[in-house]
C-alpha cells in the first residue's frame, strides 16, 4: 500500500504524522458507528508505527544528483 522504505519518510515529523492520521481516522471511523473501517485504518496505523517508528533505519535520496 504504502512503500514505507521512500526517502521522504526520513523525517520524523512525516513518520509520526503518519501514524497519527492513520489512528487518528480510526478513531473517528469508530466514533461514527464504522467497525469495519476502523479496524482496517487502526491495522495501517499499528503497521506504520512498526514501520516507521520501531525499526525505521533512514533511507538514502538515490533520485538526487550528488555535485
Amino acid at each position: 500500500m504504502f512503500d514505507l522504505r521512500h526517502p521522504f519518510f526520513n523525517p520524523l515529523w512525516r513518520r509520526v504524522l503518519t501514524v497519527v492520521m492513520a489512528s487518528g481516522w480510526a478513531l473517528v471511523e469508530l466514533a461514527t458507528g464504522s467497525p469495519g473501517w476502523a479496524l482496517m485504518f487502526g491495522a495501517v496505523g499499528a503497521w506504520a508505527a512498526y514501520a516507521l517508528l520501531l525499526t525505521w533505519t533512514p533511507v538514502e535520496d538515490k533520485g538526487r544528483d550528488q555535485d
